[in-house]
């Protein structure tokens, strides 16, 4: 792809070494940062950073992982690296692995190394902004040319809230798909040069798991998955977002390239254009919002509104987040991130998200609103960090949108619309296959009970080796009883906000949330010898 004139610096020394941080954007193709510090550079020092608040393991997490992170993400991170070592390899390159804080890693390599330039693709994530602006500075107050194009998103989201949005450049020419060579790599000083770690290497225990994620990380399996993808011509030209099967687990029914979006291992830019040219020998297809350049459209939509929010992630100073009196449970909370909830449709999906890192975008959409504001009334914040944990797309953006969409905290309103857990997965697979294939302990529960095996009389449960109260858990709620107390406090929650027109206070949220405990009271049945004393 050919750079801007305004992109180049004519002052700079012809020769001269380059840094190219990676970070996301972990690939060849499409990879503007790369080209731009290979142009005209007599070395090449191709760094990535491994940062301990996000590899190093910690015992005390609720799964295996970093404290940032779950063991599947990090494993397809590693995998992600290694791809990409191996790619630069056959360019006459290698990566270069260093262990720190990268901040800190960073400036003492603009220290020791020959370079003149420092080349980064840009990130949006509030994190990576405030290590950006660290890093840009000592640069720029060092002489060292910095670059940092937007190739993440389609567009760039600071432009979008600028309202200076038009087609992007990229859009109407022909993206690099590929670079011939890379300038090798100059001397490295007193650094210590890693390789790719491995799992081991980090301090981590392979515990023993029956299944692990069958998503392996890295751009060459990103465009592998993306050309069968495009095989179907048929199937891309008419897919239709909601639509699709979340309990269909052999074969997914949808693309599975998010976690490869998420790490830059495909470009976001280079599937559109292939998208693109589906369409145009496509004799119909679908459009915005539901077909896949629609997802890709929501990604950016996702991106610029969490640019253009202050407190995105957070219900409080968030001024687009509705203001409710989520319940603290922390025994629902675990009950539901351990697949312990007693409704084998939520239990199998939380089990698939531990195992695999991923699952369908209705499988989470019933999770989600199961969590929140469909029967457990716990607040999103606390599932979108178990999300953000184990999933291997785990995208601040996006997850952080997700959670406020699906409690209907923003973006989506219609509170009274509700994932059922029992029928919502019986119409996709009524013979319960997704259920037995995640949950063997119901696997003999006959279909007409399989999502609802409490009303399985006790003959059936023991003939199916599996007691509910003792093999697998009774519900923690009666959906029936929880969903309509959820949706009475939701109405009165979007009352209080209509009235004070989104200026709720912690005073407002307490009598709230006091009027809804002593509603719950209410609802209690009342002891049976009280019952039967005033029947008589």
């Amino acid at each position: 792809m050919k750079l801007p004139l305004s992109l180049t610096n004519p002052n700079m020394a012809s020769g001269s070494g380059s840094l190219m941080w990676f970070r996301k954007g972990l690939r060849i193709h499409d990879n503007p940062a790369l080209e731009y510090a290979s142009r005209g550079s007599t070395c090449v020092y191709p760094l990535f950073v491994i940062d301990p608040h996000y590899m190093e393991p910690d015992p005390n997490a609720f799964s295996p992982g970093s404290t940032r992170a779950g063991i599947n993400r990090i494993r397809f991170l590693l995998e992600s690296l290694a791809d990409l070592d191996s790619s630069l390899k056959k360019l006459g390159s290698r990566l270069l692995v260093l262990k720190g804080e990268p901040g800190e890693v960073l400036i003492r390599c603009l220290n020791e190394w020959d370079v003149k330039k420092l080349c980064f693709e840009y990130d949006t994530d509030p994190y990576y902004q405030a290590l950006d602006k660290k890093v840009k500075n000592y640069a720029s107050a060092a002489g060292i040319e910095v670059f940092s194009p937007v190739s993440h998103t389609l567009f760039n989201p600071a432009d979008i809230i600028e309202k200076l949005a038009g087609e992007p450049l990229w859009a109407s020419s022909p993206l690099s798909v590929e670079l011939s060579s890379i300038p090798p790599v100059g001397d490295v000083g007193s650094c210590e040069i890693l390789q790719v770690p491995t799992l081991k290497e980090l301090g981590y225990v392979e515990e023993y798991q029956d299944e692990f994620t069958p998503f392996r990380g890295g751009e060459s399996e990103g465009l592998r998955r993306l050309r069968e993808t495009l095989c179907d011509k048929e199937w891309v030209a008419n897919f239709e977002k909601p639509k699709g099967d979340p309990s269909a687990y052999i074969k997914p029914a949808t693309t599975v390239l998010s976690p490869y979006l998420k790490f830059g291992c495909l470009s976001s830019r280079y599937f559109y254009q292939c998208l693109q040219d589906v369409y145009k020998n496509a004799k119909r297809h679908s459009s915005p919002p539901v077909s896949l350049v629609g997802q890709l459209l929501w990604r950016d939509f996702f991106y610029t509104v969490a640019f253009g929010t202050p407190n995105f992630d957070k219900m409080k100073g968030n001024k687009i987040c509705k203001q409710i009196p989520w319940n603290d449970d922390d025994k629902l909370l675990a009950a539901w991130r351990e697949a312990r909830t007693g409704f084998p449709w939520i239990d199998a999906i939380m089990v698939q998200l531990r195992k695999w890192g991923w699952m369908h975008h209705l499988a989470r959409h019933s999770v989600a609103c199961f969590l929140t504001r469909g029967d457990l009334f716990v607040h999103w914040e606390k599932g979108r960090d178990v999300f953000e944990r184990l999933l291997i797309d785990s995208d601040w953006a996006i997850n952080n949108g997700n959670w406020l969409w699906l409690s209907c905290s923003s973006f989506f309103y219609q509170y009274n619309r509700i994932y059922s857990p029992i029928s919502f997965g019986r119409k996709y697979d009524p013979n319960g296959n997704y259920i037995r294939h995640f949950l063997p302990i119901l696997k003999d529960i006959p279909k007409e009970y399989i999502y609802e095996p409490w009303t399985a009389p006790l003959s059936v449960q023991t003939k199916a080796k599996c007691i509910i109260g003792r093999d697998y858990p009774k519900p923690v709620v009666s959906h029936e009883t929880a969903s309509k107390e959820c949706k009475k406090k939701m109405g009165e929650a979007y009352a209080v906000n209509q009235r004070l027109n989104g200026a709720v206070s912690e005073e407002d949220l307490r009598n709230l949330r006091r009027k809804f405990a002593e509603g719950d009271e209410e609802q209690q049945p009342k002891p049976r010898r009280l019952r039967q004393k005033l029947i008589n």
